[in-house]
């Protein structure tokens, strides 16, 4: 069976079984075509939570299917790889925190989207890599706990000089693994071609790049540039996806470390195996779970308006 043979079985299965398909960016792009929406791990959630669809088929990893799950409790979610779990996501438990916690009771704890539900029910405001300064700067608290990801928490800390926020060691070791000499080696190779890199890359990375931003952004930057050349400085799959939506614009990678093994556990064989009821996983979180995990989200749309 060819690409096109599995892709029209899909389709047909998704229509049989009511199934909402979510593919987050980072997914190989024969798994986009076929999905019912794309994009980063929150628009995702909010994506499913306005469907008709009782089931929803989650193709990213284990904490982005579990926040799918917190919004809309009432639908079967499932994943497509069991196996896609989330470095930075189970860097830090909620036994961890707690702790921190009574180390620092007067901080407001701002948790990355990119952690377990578990972790979310105490922590106080959820963050997206888009949203996470706006949000910040809104807190009236001027003492932040910001986790996991001390590189992206460096970002918000430039942006919000204000606020007094204490950072953990923990991150994204496949954004954090890229380095200045993978950055010198980039601007030497494609010397016209604009650097565009993730918040969760180290600040040495983002103070050389001509835009730092979420994956969105960065996918909206280059879509909308007058420029012609780029260096993509996030997962390799965004500048494949880019170079499908602007033939006319050249892509390159900032480097070939920026592949993440959990985004590529998901195969269309995969999701086609879910869909049959061969494989996938159903997401089962319990209801204090879900109310407590909830609350951060709920005060991350607060803010974010």
């Amino acid at each position: 069976m060819n690409v096109t043979e599995l892709q029209k079985k899909i389709l047909e299965l998704k229509e049989k079984n009511d199934v909402c398909v979510l593919a987050h960016s980072y997914q190989a792009h024969e798994i986009c075509e076929i999905a019912d929406f794309t994009g980063d791990s929150y628009k995702l959630s909010v994506d499913a939570s306005k469907v008709r669809n009782k089931n929803i088929l989650m193709c990213g990893v284990r904490f982005m299917a579990e926040t799918c799950k917190i919004l809309s409790p009432e639908k079967r979610v499932y994943i497509a790889s069991p196996l896609a779990g989330c470095a930075m996501a189970d860097q830090m438990d909620k036994a961890l925190i707690a702790e921190v916690r009574k180390r620092y009771p007067d901080y407001t704890v701002v948790a990355y989207i990119n952690t377990t539900a578990e972790l979310k029910t105490i922590c106080d405001v959820c963050v997206t890599s888009s949203s996470a300064v706006q949000i910040v700067n809104k807190i009236e608290n001027k003492n932040i706990l910001f986790i996991p990801d001390c590189n992206l928490g460096a970002f918000v800390q430039k942006q919000c000089p204000d606020k007094n926020i204490k950072l953990l060691n923990g991150g994204c070791p496949i954004h954090a693994c890229v380095n200045t000499d993978d950055v010198k080696l980039a601007k030497r190779l494609y010397p016209n071609a604009e650097l565009l890199v993730h918040p969760e890359c180290v600040p040495a990375v983002c103070e050389a790049a001509d835009y730092i931003g979420s994956t969105s952004g960065i996918m909206n930057y280059a879509v909308n540039s007058d420029k012609k050349e780029f260096i993509i400085g996030t997962e390799i799959s965004i500048a494949e996806h880019l170079q499908y939506l602007c033939p006319d614009k050249s892509f390159h990678y900032l480097s070939l470390k920026l592949i993440c093994p959990n985004m590529k556990a998901t195969t269309l064989v995969d999701v086609y195996n879910a869909l049959a009821g061969k494989g996938g996983e159903e997401i089962i979180l319990d209801g204090d779970t879900i109310r407590d995990a909830k609350r951060c989200i709920d005060e991350m749309i607060r803010l974010g308006e």
